[in-house]
């Protein structure tokens, strides 16, 4: 008959002294307290591993830090992973990883992987874009915090300071971007659900405000402004491009010599630097390759059409639009991206097909085989109605001539 083990008590552990070599006291079912000669006590539970049925042992940590009742609970644990045919020690280790991995999964550590996915669908300026953002009002607060442990009153109680401000569409943004990074961390299986997902009910929802722009009947207004500023000839060059071609700013600002084909008359961004991710051929009409023959001079050895005055080995910067134009009396009233809507607006009360300004637009719908039909079908209806407009803004800028005009008219006279 087997010796029966007599559990261990507090007072009897307390007692215990050292000896010139190890030993050990056993409380029973494999646990056991070992001493060293320097008086370190150790709990260890011996057992079998489940599928080599070789002994070992796991250590639960030292005495008194770990009390008797602690070491007996880890025991029966770890007894209980035994009889379902898991290794304590190896359970022990993965859960280790597991621990180490959540802490080290901060905030801003999944953030970076979550743009990289998201880069895939938007343009490189707008990535940027949402970078800065987290980088300026969210991970001072709550970058370096484990993913895991983020919850919605931190999260709250880090936007409200840009609500109490009144930038509620900033707020808006940042709750969107949160919560895109806590969907991808769910789905990669960093977390198992998203307590951030009802943030935004918190806040007021923004105004809808669309981009501030002017009726088309104020079109010669906005080109004798042009043709007074008192800005420099890349600004002016890059105003009158994004409105004879209609594209967004951050497109007129990012445009190379690469994507220009002067044979073919033909703009070809690429789909990297689109909004949709989808890439646009848009029709040059002469007015506009007018103004590429103005900024050849300046910029036909760069990559850049417009480059910046300060770093011209980079484009312009997006914003110098819209700078110029508040400088030229047009603030509140007009942004460079409202003047698509002013060729929008122009186009379709002067009959044009609706699905050719958009296409022009770049407004791309969700049927994939239509949209690809339709850049190959409107590509030539497009430049027509292309030069159509520019010679619409020429009219409107007679009497104060836009630079594409001027340029026309003096090789007209040469």
């Amino acid at each position: 008959m087997p010796k029966k083990t007599t559990p261990l008590v507090d007072t009897q552990l307390k007692q215990v002294k050292p000896k010139e070599k190890v030993y050990y006291l056993f409380d029973g079912d494999g646990l056991a307290l070992r001493i060293k000669p320097s008086g370190a006590k150790l709990w260890l539970f011996y057992y079998q591993r489940p599928h080599t049925k070789k002994r070992a042992s796991l250590s639960f940590g030292s005495y008194p830090a770990i009390s008797i009742a602690d070491a007996r609970t880890m025991r029966k644990d770890a007894r209980e992973l035994v009889a379902k045919d898991i290794d304590p020690k190896d359970h022990k280790t993965e859960q280790t990883q597991k621990h180490r991995q959540a802490h080290e999964a901060t905030l801003e550590y999944i953030a970076t992987q979550w743009l990289e996915v998201k880069r895939a669908d938007i343009s490189s300026d707008h990535a940027d874009d949402i970078w800065r953002s987290l980088e300026l009002h969210v991970f001072p607060s709550l970058g370096k915090q484990p993913i895991h442990k983020l919850t919605a009153p931190n999260a709250i109680a880090t936007l409200k300071p840009i609500a109490s401000k009144g930038s509620l569409e900033t707020v808006k943004r940042l709750c969107q971007r949160i919560n895109e990074i806590m969907i991808y961390a769910v789905n990669a299986g960093v977390i198992t659900s998203n307590p951030l997902s009802g943030i935004a009910k918190v806040f007021k929802s923004p105004p809808k405000v669309h981009q501030p722009t002017i009726k088309p009947s104020e079109l010669p207004v906005l080109m004798k402004a042009l043709n007074t500023a008192s800005i420099k000839l890349t600004t002016r060059c890059l105003i009158e491009w994004q409105l004879h071609t209609m594209v967004r700013p951050g497109e007129a600002a990012g445009t190379r010599w690469e994507e220009i084909d002067e044979v073919n008359k033909l703009w070809l961004i690429p789909a990297e630097r689109m909004k949709k991710k989808k890439p646009l051929t848009i029709p040059l009409s002469q007015q506009a390759m007018s103004l590429l023959d103005l900024m050849r001079p300046i910029s036909g050895s760069r990559e850049y059409v417009f480059p910046s005055d300060r770093v011209p080995s980079k484009h312009i910067h997006v914003q110098t639009a819209n700078m110029a134009l508040k400088r030229m009396g047009f603030g509140g009233l007009l942004v460079a991206h409202g003047m698509r809507s002013i060729a929008s607006t122009t186009l379709n009360e002067q009959g044009f097909d609706s699905d050719i300004i958009e296409s022009a637009l770049a407004h791309v719908g969700d049927n994939e085989v239509r949209n690809a039909y339709n850049r190959a079908d409107y590509l030539e209806r497009r430049k027509a109605m292309m030069a159509w407009w520019s010679q619409h803004i020429e009219n409107a800028a007679s009497g104060n001539m836009g630079l594409a005009t001027s340029i026309k008219t003096l090789t007209a006279v040469n």
